[in-house]
């Protein structure tokens, strides 16, 4: 049998960079804003509800001098239920390992990068949940249910109450200026318009090439997040590798919300040790909820294929 160890390897020492590289997580922009811009920290609650205004006041109009007004009350606020979802990422660190890996041999902290790692696992779950579409009931709702028009969105039908449904646009398959803005003038009330377009890299490239270099204006704020973006309509279109494949939204942030419990955001519980087993285990958790408040304000194109 070969020896192992030949004169130089068995007295030299292997060359290691003392940083950790990131081999396996994708950039979340998305979320990233999201807890710039639309992260609302709660108290509690048996669930989360959102009051809708979805109808006017029936009892209005013109009138004439002293003509009898109408005082007939109708219905004109309904709440949007969210439930809460529960996330945690687990941390375990051998006893071995511990000692293996400490004093001079040291080249990274294990237990640090551990922990940084569970974080990490952590706003990748949450990046995902974004976009899910309710195929894991345990995960929060994410804007593959939100901006749809045959889901069930907070408790509420959009097939019933179309006033709920987002605008929705299967069938346009190739990306251009005028059916970007065709989406982005259906999600537009007045000055109430998309605060950004998420989309794939693909798609991002594709929009990229329709502009002319003078055109290609960059979100500053984007920018200082880590991100790349250029603008439509003074809005970052935003490359997220967590978006579904062929997918454009147009969102207004202002009718969104990122729920978390303020006593369960990403709490760290200290490190503990089984009776029967020689290792420590810590655990980081989170506890929230996904919201929509006007989901007709949000837009999906859902089948470019660049």
């Amino acid at each position: 049998m070969a020896l192992t160890y030949d004169q130089i390897s068995a007295i030299t020492q292997k060359k290691f960079i003392p940083k950790l590289y990131d081999n396996i997580f994708n950039s979340n922009p998305l979320l990233q804003r999201a807890k710039k811009k639309w992260y609302t920290k709660v108290d509690g609650g048996t669930v989360i509800i959102v009051p809708l205004n979805y109808a006017t006041t029936s009892s209005s109009g013109w009138y004439s001098g002293a003509e009898t007004l109408q005082t007939t009350d109708n219905d004109v606020i309904t709440g949007a239920e969210y439930t809460w979802k529960q996330l945690y990422a687990n941390i375990s660190i051998n006893r071995l390992d511990e000692l293996k890996n400490s004093g001079d041999s040291q080249i990274l902290s294990l237990v640090k990068n551990k922990v940084q790692i569970a974080e990490k696992t952590m706003d990748d779950k949450l990046a995902t949940g974004l976009y899910s579409a309710s195929t894991d009931a345990k995960s929060i709702v994410g804007l593959g249910t939100i901006v749809g028009t045959a889901n069930t969105v907070g408790g509420i039908s959009q097939t019933t109450y179309t006033w709920w449904a987002a605008q929705l646009d299967s069938t346009t398959t190739t990306t251009t200026i005028a059916e970007m803005q065709r989406t982005y003038n259906l999600c537009t009330v007045n000055n109430d318009a998309p605060t950004v377009i998420s989309t794939t890299r693909i798609l991002y490239n594709a929009y990229y090439g329709l502009l002319q270099p003078q055109q290609r204006f960059v979100d500053s704020e984007t920018a200082k997040g880590g991100f790349s973006s250029i603008m439509f309509n003074g809005i970052p279109v935003l490359p997220d590798s967590y978006c579904t494949a062929n997918y454009m939204y147009f969102l207004n942030e202002n009718y969104l919300n990122l729920f978390v419990h303020k006593d369960e955001d990403m709490r760290f519980e200290p490190f503990q040790k089984p009776t029967n087993q020689n290792v420590r285990t810590a655990k980081v958790y989170w506890a929230g909820a996904m919201g929509s408040s006007n989901n007709r304000l949000h837009g999906l194109k859902s089948a470019l294929t660049a």
